[in-house]
């Protein structure tokens, strides 16, 4: 199809057109403009936007009166030159206490569209396209309805961004009966590493600690959804799940495929660990009433890069592992035993079918063949290593600057590689280890007063809300999918803290979350999110009469009512 041509409007012109408009239809522009705006992750699009919301805040009359109070910061060694954009409304009042508003300003890439990847950012034409839609007619009545934005972001989270901005703007001309502040901040990198929230730590403590904010709750507007065919609740979240990837690197004992019986195949250790671990609800944490999910298989592969008879030396494993109330040692004690379950189970069926290869066979050799599997933690493992004389960090760091632009959790596995090379000991094993992502897990605690009184003043907003427009609101603790909330809050201790970098190789180098400021900034985490559907797919689309109109009301009344407590 040909090129289509699209035309961006400036900061200021997009602040000119909005400024006087009813509420829905301000929200309904700078969503439409920045759908617009090729943000996708990994690329300049995420500079793009960034530079976009830095002239737009500037435009706001309060903030063109103060300048300083609009601010970026660079991503450090970001090679693309991404950053995380601040802006904090201060009230009149003498009050410190704080609300942040915050939202992610990547997207997904548009592959999914074919040859239509041009269209994905214009919602109009999207939209006329949709209504054309006979194969599904659900997407067709919607297309129609007027009440759906579709486009890549429109949803997750373009429309986010607008609401913030919106609200911003209204309580820019309301300074006077502000009783507190706002900070209203925008990260890149959400949608792999999180590294513009992760990023933001700092600066966030520093406002804290050097200027006194107190921070009261960090808003963010993620995208919420329906949980199963025909629910039309509207949900908010009082919390962030946490993730941790779990990695297994499996070593085995080589053998010609003639003598396949003596081998160790790590292949079929790899299979039963996945066997034990995939999708395996006993591993899934009970929260009653939350969405609890299991560990989920995201790669899986033996070394091998070209055919030969000689069976796999290693084979590599990891998971994506939700975490809710549990600490890392936990989910490490939980993964130990599943692995040696699964270890011992392909020990005793690899005895098993050489007891009957023997049988057949009529050789019933005397053997001394052992099929056993060590399984250790990268921490015991590496402890074992320095006794051996062996300079892991010499190892592990050489690594490392040979490998600067190898993908993160390749990097890992190739870490471990170099030591088990440098092990005079080369019996089968399974080391576990944690990778990059790690996200860490919030909520709101009833124990905890402050936490407490914010859970009421939701409830109170909501009943509020549920009166005032008929809509259904479920409360819930853990929002679904991961999110930069993650780390504004956690609630491990330092030791279990200390126990996952001790597992994770290189965390300094690879993954430097700073778990220890996190905890000292302790920002209440909560998800008011936009609705819709289908993010992340060519489908996605946000249900603008909720999301352009009782949504930004209802995240102004419950700021109001959290600054005035």
């Amino acid at each position: 199809m040909p090129t289509i041509k699209r035309s961006i409007v400036s900061p200021i012109e997009l602040y000119e057109k909005v400024k006087r408009l009813p509420l829905p239809e301000q929200v309904e522009e700078i969503t439409k403009t920045l759908v617009g705006i090729k943000s996708i992750n990994g690329t300049k699009g995420e500079v793009e936007i960034a530079e976009f919301l830095l002239g737009f805040l500037r435009e706001i009359p309060y903030f063109k009166e103060r300048k300083s109070s609009v601010w970026d910061h660079p991503l450090k060694d970001d090679l693309l030159g991404r950053k995380n954009v601040y802006a904090l409304l201060e009230g009149e009042g003498s009050s410190k206490k704080t609300v942040l508003y915050h939202s992610h300003i990547d997207t997904v890439g548009v592959d999914d569209f074919g040859e239509n990847k041009e269209i994905a950012f214009q919602p109009d034409l999207l939209k006329a396209q949709f209504a054309e839609q006979v194969e599904n007619l659900q997407i067709q009545e919607e297309a129609l309805s007027n009440e759906w934005m579709f486009g890549r972001g429109a949803l997750d989270m373009k429309s986010g961004i607008a609401v913030h901005l919106v609200n911003l703007m209204y309580f820019c001309e309301r300074v006077k009966v502000l009783n507190g502040n706002i900070l209203v901040m925008f990260n890149p990198v959400e949608e792999n590493e999180h590294t513009g929230a992760i990023e933001s730590v700092n600066v966030l403590l520093r406002l804290k600690e050097d200027e006194n904010l107190d921070f009261a709750a960090g808003i963010n507007n993620d995208f919420v959804t329906s949980l199963y065919e025909g629910d039309q609740s509207k949900y908010i979240y009082t919390g962030a799940v946490g993730k941790l990837l779990p990695c297994f690197y499996i070593s085995g004992r080589e053998a010609h495929v003639g003598e396949t019986l003596t081998s160790v195949d790590p292949t079929l250790i790899s299979a039963e660990i996945n066997r034990n671990l995939n999708n395996n609800m006993e591993l899934a944490e009970d929260f009653q009433g939350e969405l609890m999910l299991p560990p989920t298989c995201l790669y899986q592969r033996d070394n091998k890069d070209f055919y030969n008879v000689q069976t796999a030396l290693t084979s590599y494993l990891y998971f994506n592992y939700f975490v809710y109330k549990d600490s890392p040692d936990q989910v490490m004690e939980k993964l130990l035993v599943k692995t040696k379950e699964a270890c011992v189970s392909v020990e005793e069926h690899m005895k098993k079918q050489f007891n009957t290869f023997s049988r057949v066979t009529e050789t019933n050799p005397a053997t001394t063949l052992d099929w056993s599997i060590d399984v250790l933690t990268y921490e015991d493992y590496t402890s074992s290593l320095a006794k051996k004389g062996i300079d892991i960090d010499s190892i592990t760091k050489k690594v490392v600057k040979k490998n600067q632009l190898l993908e993160k959790r390749e990097l890992c596995f190739e870490i471990i590689r170099h030591l088990q090379e440098a092990d005079p000991d080369q019996k089968p094993r399974v080391i576990i280890f944690f990778a990059p992502p790690y996200c860490p897990h919030n909520y709101l605690r009833d124990h905890v007063d402050k936490e407490a009184q914010t859970i009421e003043v939701i409830k109170e907003v909501l009943s509020q809300f549920e009166e005032e427009t008929n809509e259904t609101f479920k409360l819930k603790k853990f929002f679904p999918f991961l999110s930069d909330s993650s780390y504004l809050s956690l609630h491990d201790t330092d030791q279990e803290l200390d126990r996952l970098i001790e597992n994770f190789p290189e965390w300094e180098a690879l993954y430097p979350v700073p778990v220890h400021n996190i905890r000292r900034l302790n920002i209440p985490s909560i998800n008011m999110g936009v609705y819709g559907q289908d993010a992340h797919k060519r489908t996605e689309r946000v249900f603008m009469p909720y999301s352009f109109n009782i949504l930004p009301k209802l995240i102004r009344t419950f700021t109001e009512k959290l600054l005035n407590q």
